[in-house]
């Protein structure tokens, strides 16, 4: 992991081609929670405020993103394409993509974690970019960035479908295929109240097919119902029943 100091920072705004007027709104976008556990001195505060912020912003601009782009398209296909969008997995992708994992804020126990928790730390994070941008730049700017980095993932998320409700589609071959409708069982639940994450078990009658994570019960049902949907080798567009 590369070492967090200004000059590694300055190399992400190389990267992300924006120049922050307030380096702090930068640094606090990538502080974690735990991190500041173990520096106490640190003056800055944690990414959650600015998650929060830019989580709204995200949802902004790809509403008026997708209401341009889409005049044929209803109110609930817009918004199951919005929350392909903006969700955890996507968001992640787009994160790693950008090298983020390099510059994040942790605690040495944190630091040591991969998989879904650091999925989910970098999609945070992410949001919380986003926040600090708006805060420095407005909202025009990080409009720019947000269709420069997150928005050409609609072309991936439509041609493989992952914009439909996984577990409708799920549902759906079940029944066609096994006439079975599918059950979820929560399997785990681990972090604090405010962040929570979900293992969710998908099953087919007895038989667990796949499982799915999210920071809802319901964002992990989906995963775990996309996920069957690969395992099933059902989510070929081309074997999906109109």
């Amino acid at each position: 992991m590369a070492k967090n100091n200004q000059k590694s920072f300055e190399s992400f705004e190389e990267k992300i081609g924006f120049s922050f007027s307030n380096k702090n709104l930068l640094k606090q976008a990538f502080i974690h929670r735990s991190y500041l556990n173990e520096n106490p001195s640190e003056e800055l505060s944690h990414n959650e405020r600015l998650e929060f912020l830019g989580d709204a912003v995200l949802e902004l601009v790809i509403t008026e993103y997708l209401y341009a782009r889409y005049p044929e398209k209803d109110e609930g296909e817009l918004t199951a394409l919005r929350a392909a969008l903006v969700n955890a997995n996507s968001l992640s992708l787009v994160g790693s993509e950008l090298g983020m994992d390099d510059y994040l804020l942790l605690s040495k126990g944190e630091t040591k974690g991969a998989g879904r928790a650091r999925h989910y730390i970098i999609a945070n994070t992410f949001e919380a970019l986003v926040g600090a941008l708006y805060l420095d730049a407005g909202y025009n700017a990080t409009r720019a960035f947000i269709e420069k980095f997150l928005i050409p993932q609609i072309d991936y998320i439509i041609k493989n479908r992952s914009w439909q409700d996984a577990k409708s589609l799920f549902q759906e071959r079940a029944q066609d295929e096994d006439s079975i409708t599918p059950s979820y069982n929560v399997l785990k639940e681990v972090g604090p109240d405010h962040d929570k994450l979900f293992t969710v078990g998908v099953y087919l009658g007895e038989n667990k097919i796949a499982e799915g994570h999210g920071r809802s019960k319901q964002e992990a049902e989906q995963d775990a119902a996309r996920n069957a949907l690969t395992k099933k080798n059902w989510n070929n567009p081309t074997l999906i029943h109109k």
